[in-house]
Parts: C-alpha cells; sequence; structure tokens
C-alpha cells in the first residue's frame, strides 16, 4: 500500500520527467528477473539512441533498508527521497546512484504541484545490465496498462463484470465491524442508494403536492 507521501512523489515525479522529455511509467517488471523498478524513463538522443532512468522511492529507514531488490538496470538509477531521510541515510548510498531529494511545499494549495525536487547527488553513467529491447516491450506494456486504468475510470462500473464487482466488495469484507457499528463498503453502497430514492420520492412527492394545490386553486377560480 503506497503512503500518501509515496503519492505525491510519484506525482512529482511523473511531472519532473516529462518536463525533461522523457516518456515515464511507474512499477515496470524489469526483464531478465531484475524486479520492479517504481519509476522508469527513457529519453531519445540526439544520435537515435535511447537513455534509461531507473529511480526508486523510499519514504522511510525501514523502506530505505528493505530487503527488497532494487532495479537499478539503467543508464543512470536515483533514490528519490524525502529531505529528511535523506540526511539520515546519504553515507549509506552506493556512489553510482543518483539522488533526488523531495521538498514539500508549505502552502499547497497556491501550487500546481504538491512539492519539488532537488539533485542531492548525480549518478554516474553506467552499462544497460539488460537487453534493452526486451525492456523497452515492458516501458510498452507498462504504457499500456495505465491507458487500459484510464479507459475503464472514463467508462466507470460499466467496464466490470457483476462477478468481479462482487468479488471486489468481498475483499472489504475484514473492513465490516459488526460490534462498532461502522458499515461495509457493499452496506454503505445499498444504504446510499436506498438514501438517494427516498430523497428522490420526497422530490416527486413535493412536485406533485405543488401541482395538484396549483391546479386545485385554478379549479376553485373558475367556479
Amino acid at each position: 500500500m503506497k503512503t500518501p507521501l509515496t503519492i505525491e512523489m510519484e506525482e512529482v515525479l511523473y511531472r519532473y520527467c516529462r518536463e525533461n522529455g522523457d516518456i515515464v511509467v511507474e512499477e515496470v517488471m524489469m526483464p531478465e528477473d531484475q524486479g520492479i523498478v517504481d519509476t522508469l524513463s527513457c529519453r531519445l538522443l540526439l544520435d537515435n539512441q535511447f537513455e534509461w532512468r531507473c529511480f526508486e522511492l523510499k519514504v522511510s529507514k525501514a523502506d530505505f533498508r528493505s530487503k527488497a531488490k532494487l532495479s537499478f538496470i539503467g543508464h543512470y538509477n536515483y533514490f528519490v527521497l524525502p529531505k529528511a531521510l535523506y540526511e539520515k541515510v546519504e553515507a549509506e548510498i552506493p556512489l553510482e546512484i543518483g539522488v533526488l531529494v523531495y521538498h514539500q511545499y508549505a502552502i499547497k494549495d497556491e501550487q500546481n504541484l504538491p512539492g519539488y525536487f532537488t539533485v542531492a547527488k548525480k549518478p554516474k553513467r553506467q552499462e544497460l545490465l539488460v537487453n534493452e529491447q526486451a525492456l523497452l516491450f515492458r516501458l510498452i506494456s507498462s504504457q499500456a496498462r495505465e491507458v487500459g486504468k484510464a479507459k475503464q475510470t472514463t467508462r466507470g462500473l460499466r467496464a466490470f463484470s457483476t462477478d468481479l464487482l462482487y468479488k471486489e466488495l468481498k475483499k472489504r469484507q475484514p473492513e465490516y465491524d459488526l460490534f462498532g457499528g461502522n458499515l461495509n463498503y457493499y452496506d454503505r453502497f445499498a444504504t446510499d442508494n436506498e438514501s438517494q430514492a427516498v430523497e428522490s420520492l420526497k422530490e416527486e412527492l413535493e412536485a406533485t403536492r405543488a401541482a395538484y394545490f396549483e391546479l386545485l386553486e385554478k379549479f376553485e377560480g373558475e367556479r
């Protein structure tokens, strides 16, 4: 589960890469069992060669020191860290790995993004550690995945079968608090629908009553 800070950093990193002219996508499965990189970007150079960058986002010491595989297979590789975390783990960062430090804006409502990056440490260029054609295919596949998500969002619940919706509701079952009085998602959905139906009927009834009294008043006037 991503933290709100991780989601913030992802958003700003996406814009950061796009502003540098890169194609960028999150959560890309690397070829050759090299794990999943948090963010992958690709840049086309003047000589028509690709330049690849891998970014691993970390928001806590435990996250930074996790045993999860670091997919630093690109030409340039970075840790993306909040300022406070960078100050704690700076000495543990390998020489060849760059660092982008994330700074949150004090007043986010006045900015287009919630924060910005500074380059605390530049990475050293290395040879690409996987087959480039395989990596390009993974990038395209991940982009297609995101397009699919966007299309489903546009279509709303129509994009999902009844069975899939039911299974998703059942996943929320552990959140049901039998004795605390909190409703699970299915109950909330049913309750909200019932409330909306009642409100709609009330509005229809009021409109019918108003029309009735208007007709009655007109009829009395004509007598």
